[in-house]
């Protein structure tokens, strides 16, 4: 699993890829927190850093389909997926191996964005005028969504040879797993507890409850089960080559 992780490392950081996803990300960033009138917090009569938390999940939506879209789509187009079958190592590893590279990747999008945190800690008035547990927790809500969105490209990619496809399909399957069940909820059919019920499908439910600061377990359990299940399907994806 690490050969395959370090492979993947090196082939992000050999090329553009990992410069231009990370360069991209924290100049949109940049834009959207100092300088675009409507959010900039410059603009603001409170310290906050809301802007980022609300716009980093639609960056994610296209920008982590954009890191996984060649994971397996270039494998099995150029076939160099059946070499790697042929080393001593399982499908599974190959998959968790391209799934911790990407996410790292993402990772390093999300460390520089500290700098940001410091900037508005210290434009508080008083100085450190922030409600820090609220921050953490979005933190950690953060790297979850980007966890999931990641297992999700996989999965995409999984599914077809080409890079385009995959793109598509997993935008589409971020969406739609993000936002597609709160919209749900809201239609007629729904009434009483059952709208609540739809949303708690969705990753905006849970990302927004860790926002708050607080930290439930049935958050992390959701976060991590549908991590789980797009890398299992993923893994069948993966192995109906040998069908």
């Amino acid at each position: 699993m690490l050969s395959i992780y370090f492979k993947e490392i090196n082939a992000f950081f050999s090329s553009l890829i990992g410069y231009i996803v990370i360069g991209v990300f924290l100049a949109i960033m940049g834009l959207v927190m100092f300088v675009f009138p409507d959010t900039s917090i410059l603009n603001y009569k409170y310290a906050t850093l809301e802007q980022l938390f609300e716009m980093a999940p639609v960056i994610f939506m296209f920008l982590i389909p954009a890191i996984t879209m060649s994971s397996f789509a270039e494998e099995q187009r150029s076939g160099t997926i059946e070499l790697l079958a042929t080393r001593p190592i399982t499908d599974l590893h190959i998959i968790l191996g391209k799934y911790m590279a990407s996410f790292t990747l993402v990772a390093f999008a999300l460390i520089p964005t500290v700098l940001y945190y410091y900037t508005v800690y210290q434009l508080g008035s008083p100085v450190g005028n922030l409600d820090s547990g609220a921050i953490l927790g979005s933190y950690i809500g953060l790297f979850l969504l980007a966890g999931t969105f990641v297992a999700i490209g996989l999965f995409a990619s999984s599914l077809s040879n080409n890079q385009i496809v995959a793109f598509i399909l997993a935008t589409f399957f971020c969406f739609l797993i993000h936002w597609g069940f709160d919209f749900f909820s809201r239609m007629p059919v729904f009434v009483g507890k059952v709208d609540d019920l739809i949303q708690m499908f969705g990753i905006d439910y849970h990302y927004l409850s860790i926002s708050r600061g607080l930290l439930d377990t049935r958050d992390l359990l959701y976060f991590l089960s549908v991590i789980a299940l797009f890398i299992m399907l993923t893994l069948v994806a993966v192995e109906r080559r040998k069908w």
